[in-house]
């Protein structure tokens, strides 16, 4: 997934060297903290701290001989140390260097990921901006409703997505967890203390209650808001692919110079943008699904969640992180079709302001089951190039309910400009400050 949409540092913070030098991280933290409290010499941290590295390709030897990553990865670090090597990983099992270095990774990515998600807010506040009185259908079951503007379409989309970003703030800040009571979490080879100290080091929280892994409903709880998160993104990508059908045609992605739609058609401008965000965004229902799976381990551990968090984890920042810059990119260089819009409103025959009509009618005395039957009956019988304002003032029923003026002011559209423009500004005032807190 390496193009224009890309994000190299996303990738790299989940690469193998990463992950391996959170863990070397983690373990320099703990001699610190076991030095400070006595528990290791003094001068064996020094030398942890000064010689302590570690090369994947030797650790990737070592495991082939013991079949186990932790331990091939302390090894390799202990044999840079020398003497002093023995205390490195001291009174620790493998969950808790691998956890808590675990917890750094998603901490560092989660900062990438809400950058990319301040990215795409500004492109959205861009584009409202300048699209705030663009009238358009608005369409509920895939037909004609009433009308609203495209800024105020999107307003919704952005409102959707603050929400989403707060939920995925508190998801990480809940993964900001230390790890260090070893095995079955009963803190036998080491003291509290040392994982108190450690956490403060490391700019994490211990582990309330810890089996012999940080309790995996906090992975998948950042799992289903980052899914969550997608699925906001796939519902602006559904959007935006219904109003570039060629019927409808009221925006285009943008088509740069020598790009092709089709091998076989040359007039295609497909919305591939937004078609490749909604795969994505199931990719992610998919991971989150998985991080469910990971929650029931056998007793106080077991390790069938950690094949599948060596994909889901990586996967679901790297396609989410993607995702959201494409749609930014997707959104700067959308073409909005102010005339089409209006061409389609008309399509409707007057229609998208029936339900101003039926309030007209309640107002001048008549009930609303029979002013909605009247103005249902001339909608249902509006014939090709019929329109509804006319077919008012020709109704013997009705024609007399209303004044020239009271039909212009209906149809004009003026109604709905002057209630989305305050809406609009009521409303970005609380997006604002939704998105401060």
């Amino acid at each position: 997934m390496i193009d224009r949409y890309s994000r190299p540092e996303m990738s790299v913070l989940w690469s193998v060297e990463n992950k391996f030098s959170k863990m070397l991280q983690v373990e320099i933290a703990v001699a610190k903290a076991q030095s400070e409290l006595g528990i290791i010499p003094h001068k064996a941290y020094k030398a942890i701290a000064k010689k302590s590295k570690f090369s994947v390709k030797r650790i990737l030897e070592i495991e082939a001989v013991t079949k186990h990553d932790v331990i091939a990865f302390v090894s390799n670090v202990a044999e840079n140390v020398g003497k002093d090597g023995k205390y490195i990983h001291y009174g620790m099992t493998s969950s808790d260097v691998l956890d808590t270095a675990f917890s750094l990774q998603i901490q560092e990515a989660g900062a990438v990921l809400l950058a990319s998600t301040a990215r795409l807010k500004k492109s959205l506040q861009v584009k409202i901006a300048k699209n705030e009185e663009t009238l358009c259908a608005g369409r509920t079951h895939g037909m004609f409703a009433e009308p609203t503007s495209f800024g105020m379409k999107l307003m919704g989309f952005l409102a959707e997505l603050i929400r989403n970003e707060k939920r995925v703030v508190v998801a990480l800040e809940e993964l900001r967890i230390c790890k260090l009571s070893g095995a079955v979490g009963t803190y036998s080879s080491q003291e509290p203390i040392v994982e108190k100290k450690v956490s403060s080091y490391l700019g994490l929280k211990a582990e309330w209650v810890a089996t012999q892994v940080v309790p995996r409903d906090r992975h998948a709880n950042l799992l289903n808001q980052i899914a969550l998160l997608g699925a906001g993104l796939e519902r602006l990508a559904i959007e935006l692919r219904h109003l570039q059908r060629s019927e409808v045609s009221e925006v285009v992605e943008g088509f740069s110079k020598g790009q092709k739609g089709s091998s076989a058609m040359p007039h295609k401008k497909n919305p591939i943008s937004a078609e490749n965000i909604t795969g994505l965004s199931r990719l992610l229902r998919s991971y989150a699904l998985s991080a469910m799976e990971n929650i029931p381990l056998w007793h106080e551990r077991d390790i069938s969640h950690s094949s599948v968090e060596r994909v889901i984890f990586p996967d679901s920042f790297i396609v989410v992180d993607y995702a959201l810059n494409r749609m930014a990119v997707l959104i700067d260089g959308l073409e909005v079709n102010a005339k089409r819009m209006l061409d389609n409103m008309e399509q409707s025959q007057g229609q998208l302001y029936s339900s101003h009509v039926l309030l007209h009618l309640v107002k001048k005395g008549l009930s609303r089951e029979v002013a909605y039957a009247h103005v249902q009956r001339l909608c249902h019988s509006l014939g090709f190039g019929e329109h509804l304002k006319y077919k008012i003032n020709e109704d013997e029923v009705i024609s007399s309910y209303f004044t020239k003026k009271d039909l212009d002011d209906i149809f004009s559209g003026k109604k709905h400009r002057d209630t989305i423009s305050k809406v609009i500004k009521k409303q970005k005032k609380v997006l604002q400050h939704e998105d401060r807190k």
